[in-house]
């Protein structure tokens, strides 16, 4: 089979296609034939070498179908969406025309969608919903900031928050994605500096209910300043880079507040199965159009390494798809 794998960390250019044994699933596992994948900023920091030592074949989510199930739990051909488990870190993962997913990591789709089209939802989508609703436990009629507004993620949440009710205030780099950010969901869209929280307080002067941070460590603090008592913040990305904050709580933690991260590697574990997320009703939303989950840019399976490089030149604005 074909692979996008790297043989050493580095840029872009160390993606290279190989041919690979198709993998053989073991006990537990399914083995999904691939037919498009998102791309995710964590995979260039896993091929950057940025965090640790992991496998070569990078990729931490799919859709695809059903090519074996030891198990018989699934049939051949049924239409999946796979994310996490280990792929692109610990077992060679999407980048590739099989791949071998646990079965815990796997969610079971009916849907028209284009492949394309199916590719941008299930990571993006299924992080949003937890962080929204485990994590800052979102409610009608609360008031969500949504720092980040633009990304994947952000666009994700931006739908989902606004389709179940809540007030959304949406923050970009650029005053020319305001129309975007609005027709996602966003009753106010904000200009991302270092100081946003000073804006959020003079629409809010008592503070917002939930802040779903996706700029991360270099603003964390000031985003802390947006919450009303009893307010949670929940960080989720690190747009802004991954360098250590300087934060000490006496002077950095609002009295009352809460503040927490989801990672989504954790989805599929025991604390965070793929049940708690409704993702056939997400994709029938997307059907719809009710959320507007389009992929911004489709590359094919050649151009990987150009995906890589326009993620990292955070011009993307949206999900960046890969068809095989």
């Amino acid at each position: 089979m074909r692979a996008m794998v790297f043989e050493e960390y580095g840029g872009p250019e160390k993606l290279i296609i190989k041919d690979l044994p198709v993998p053989e699933p073991g006990n537990g596992e399914v083995r999904v034939r691939v037919k498009a994948f998102g791309i995710n900023r964590a995979e260039t920091y896993m091929r950057k070498g940025a965090w640790g030592d992991v496998v070569r074949v990078s990729g931490i989510e799919c859709v695809g179908e059903v090519d074996s199930d030891p198990s018989g739990a699934l049939r051949p051909g049924q239409k999946v969406a796979a994310i996490m488990g280990g792929l692109g870190r610990t077992r060679n993962g999407s980048y590739a025309e099989y791949t071998c997913v646990p079965s815990t990591n796997i969610f079971r789709l009916e849907t028209k969608l284009p492949w394309e089209e199916l590719a941008a939802i299930p990571e993006s989508y299924a992080t949003a919903w937890i962080c929204l609703f485990e994590n800052l436990r979102l409610a009608k009629g609360q008031v969500l900031v949504v720092r980040g507004g633009t990304s994947a993620l952000g666009q994700a949440a931006l739908n989902i928050a606004a389709g179940s009710g809540a007030t959304v205030l949406a923050s970009t780099r650029s005053e020319l994605k305001s129309t975007l950010l609005k027709t996602l969901g966003a009753r106010v869209v904000l200009t991302e500096d270092a100081s946003l929280s000073e804006a959020v307080r003079k629409l809010y002067p008592n503070g917002v209910d939930s802040v779903l941070d996706l700029v991360g460590n270099t603003v964390l603090r000031d985003s802390l300043q947006m919450l009303k008592k009893g307010g949670r913040l929940c960080q989720a990305g690190f747009l802004g880079g991954t360098q250590p904050v300087e934060f000490n709580p006496i002077f950095d933690m609002p009295s009352g507040a809460d503040l927490s991260f989801f990672g989504s590697f954790v989805l599929g574990t025991a604390d965070y199965p793929l049940s708690n997320i409704p993702m056939q009703r997400i994709v029938d939303a997307a059907a719809t159009g009710t959320y507007k989950a389009k992929p911004v840019t489709v590359f094919p399976f050649e151009q990987l390494p150009d995906a890589h490089r326009l993620m990292e030149a955070n011009q993307a604005n949206g999900k960046i798809v890969v068809v095989i």
